[in-house]
């Protein structure tokens, strides 16, 4: 991947594409959390007040994530 080929998720997009809210993401973040992930990505500092996600790290989560709830045992 190319520098100009990343793409980074705001906030409102990134619940938009896993269809889960704020409280949720930052519950995965939060390692004093019970739901805390420590699989999650990590947000990007954009500015002061800015955070994001690379796009392409949030996929791989998606993707690593189904593939773990659906491994047969």
């Amino acid at each position: 991947m190319t520098v100009s080929n990343v793409k980074v998720l705001r906030l409102t997009q990134l619940m938009c594409k896993i269809s889960v809210s704020r409280s949720t993401i930052y519950d995965w973040l939060n390692p004093k959390s019970p739901r805390y992930d420590a699989n999650f990505p990590k947000q990007l500092r954009m500015g002061r007040q800015a955070v994001g996600w690379v796009e392409s790290e949030i996929d791989a989560w998606l993707l690593n994530s189904c593939i773990r709830v659906n491994k047969p045992e």
